[in-house]
């Protein structure tokens, strides 16, 4: 079977902190989904998706414990979840439990502990970035902010993710750092999810941040995106402990 072109997070986890980030290539699905599109929320066709699902089994210790993502805030531990709960983040301190979270613009965090007893995926949509899921993840995690480290899966640039006034007003009245994320394009701005995820990690005490540097909107042979395509795959962000 050939070998499926997968990231490995560049960052400086702990040996047994395992982390895989899918691309769009590798899988069987056709046209708009092609071709290794893993979410089962679109139109493509459901054998598709198990098929490549399945794919994911050989390098992977158990079935990823996928969720029914919401663009909210809800946490939930991976180990004890329910069937496909609705949440956008979930973690763990079991082995060989999976977090995943599946993105196609949205950003992906991925956090892990510097002792390697604890991890998490996070959905940062716009929505749930500017209402708190990072926040709510590392309040939810047994280790501390400061004993935290990140990596920041691909998602849409700052070149690329266009938004209106109320966006950009929204985030300010979280946090008024978010100020500098923003750059005005035409009667729109231009904001920069992997900046404010960076501040919001900061804050919470998180300074080991890496990765953040691809465009899931200008990279379409890599990716899937849901602002250049609409109807498109979702790539998958995974993290366990081995």
């Amino acid at each position: 079977m050939p070998q499926l072109p997968l990231m490995i997070p560049d960052w400086p986890a702990p040996a047994n902190v395992k982390a895989l980030q899918t691309t769009r290539q590798g899988g069987i699905s056709q046209g708009v989904y092609a071709s290794l599109n893993l979410g089962d929320h679109v139109r493509d066709h459901p054998q598709h998706v198990a098929h490549n699902r399945q794919l994911l089994s050989d390098y992977l210790p158990s079935e990823p414990v996928w969720l029914n993502q919401v663009h909210g805030v809800r946490v939930i531990d991976a180990a004890v979840a329910s069937c496909v709960e609705s949440a956008d983040a979930s973690f763990t301190t079991r082995k060989q439990v999976v977090c995943v979270t599946m993105t196609a613009d949205c950003l992906p965090v991925l956090l892990c502990d510097q002792a390697g007893t604890a991890v998490a995926a996070i959905h940062a949509g716009w929505r749930s970035l500017c209402d708190g899921v990072i926040e709510a993840t590392i309040n939810a995690m047994p280790a501390a902010g400061n004993q935290l480290m990140a990596w920041l899966g691909p998602a849409i640039g700052p070149e690329a993710f266009e938004v209106g006034i109320e966006v950009k007003a929204q985030f300010i009245a979280q946090d008024a750092h978010a100020e500098s994320a923003f750059k005005p394009h035409g009667e729109k701005w231009l904001g920069d999810l992997y900046t404010i995820a960076r501040e919001r990690l900061q804050a919470s005490g998180i300074t080991q941040i890496y990765g953040g540097n691809h465009c899931t909107f200008s990279e379409p042979e890599t990716f899937f995106s849901f602002r250049r395509d609409g109807d498109t795959g979702r790539m998958a962000s995974m993290i366990w402990l081995e």
